[in-house]
């Protein structure tokens, strides 16, 4: 075992850092007042093959290992974390593993190179106003039509929902016999019925799109259908595993931010006659966060290698997905408390970005599984 990472991997770190400080971390503090959709950003990281992360080379992704991926999106975060998410939730993790995992190889050859090479957007419709942590609750349904579905429901907190050409839906298909069989299919924007409700006003993420979906007897064909009837659920499950290690490395990037602000204050805010970082008050809770993060690192990186063993070999790794995002999150949540902390006053107000950070840190603890779901799965893994 080492924990080196290779020259490639560096490579792709220095690569995105350098973006992040260049052409995200100036423009944080503008992009979350005006609540602005980050597309100018969004097409640079697409021209510098930062996009779509998740994909093969083969259907026009970058084709990098799991670790690259998280090493690329934890410097992004630094940036800006609504940004990434906005970037992450299309083909760098949510909204394409259904069609990646289960979906033919003529699908991903039809949707895929589509949305790569344009630098379009996907959304993951999974979450419904009474369907969130219980995914099998969900309402929106699907009617076999010959050789179509009819599919009616809505669904809330999708991000990117307002921007996206596809739509990765979630909906029961109801049988001959009342049954409901959870199912997937890739939606089209301008298929007839989607339509996109009020855009969310958040704490957080200000930048990244959340809005509502809504289908009204949408027509969709039956080779949009990822995988079969009754494996949506499952592909739901596997999805938010695969996506869990890149809601640790975002988290990790906010936490570095912080701290790194934090740090970076310490050393130039005078009181009492000396920098307060001479106080070993501030020493300590310095010397804390920078553990924590250290920490969530190595849970994080050691969940996105395992990653790779499940795309090779099926190696189940949810415990560890589950570990990395928990933690990870907690840890962000709080470093970006203690960063405010340690910037006093100035800290609560929007002079500095320590407040955005504590603000973006938040919602890592809930999205893609919340802490206690999280908790839950652990518990039932230990307890066999």
């Amino acid at each position: 075992m080492h924990f080196y990472l290779t020259e490639e991997q560096l490579a792709y770190q220095k690569m995105a850092r350098e973006f992040a400080d260049k052409e995200i971390t100036p423009f944080a503090r503008e992009l979350d007042e005006k609540e602005e959709f980050p597309w100018e950003i969004l097409k640079k990281l697409h021209a510098l093959g930062l996009h779509d992360l998740a994909v093969p080379e083969e259907y026009g992704g970058p084709g990098i290992d799991s670790l690259s991926y998280s090493l690329i999106i934890e410097q992004l975060a630094r940036g800006c974390a609504g940004v990434v998410v906005t970037s992450s939730a299309n083909g760098n993790s949510l909204a394409l593993y259904p069609l990646l995992i289960g979906g033919t190889k003529e699908q991903k050859e039809r949707f895929l190179p589509s949305i790569t090479k344009g630098g379009k957007l996907v959304s993951f419709a999974l979450t419904e106003p009474n369907a969130g942590s219980d995914a099998a609750a969900i309402a929106t349904t699907a009617r076999r039509d010959g050789k179509h579905y009819i599919l009616n429901g809505s669904k809330c907190f999708i991000t990117n929902a307002s921007y996206a050409a596809y739509h990765t839906v979630f909906a029961h298909v109801i049988d001959g016999s009342g049954a409901k069989k959870p199912s997937v299919f890739m939606l089209e924007s301008s298929m007839p019925g989607v339509i996109v409700g009020k855009k969310e006003k958040k704490m957080g993420l200000r930048c990244s799109d959340t809005a509502e979906l809504f289908f009204e007897d949408v027509k969709v064909p039956q080779e949009n259908l990822i995988g079969k009837e009754g494996e949506g659920l499952r592909l739901a499950m596997k999805t938010l595993d695969l996506a869990r290690p890149s809601v640790g490395a975002i988290s990790l990037g906010i936490a570095q931010a912080a701290y790194e602000a934090a740090l970076a204050y310490s050393k130039t805010r005078v009181q009492f006659g000396r920098p307060i970082c001479k106080n070993q008050a501030i020493q300590f809770m310095l010397a804390d966060m920078a553990t924590q993060i250290e920490a969530a690192r190595l849970l994080v990186y050691q969940a996105s290698w395992l990653k790779d063993k499940f795309y090779q070999k099926g190696t189940p790794f949810t415990e560890k997905a589950a570990f990395a995002k928990v933690f990870a999150s907690d840890v962000a949540m709080q470093v970006t408390t203690d960063a405010v902390q340690i910037f006093g006053g100035y800290g609560y107000t929007r002079d500095y970005l320590v407040e955005k950070y504590m603000r973006d840190a938040k919602i890592m603890q809930i999205f893609e599984g919340s802490n206690q779901i999280q908790r839950i799965v652990i518990a039932s893994r230990i307890l066999g």
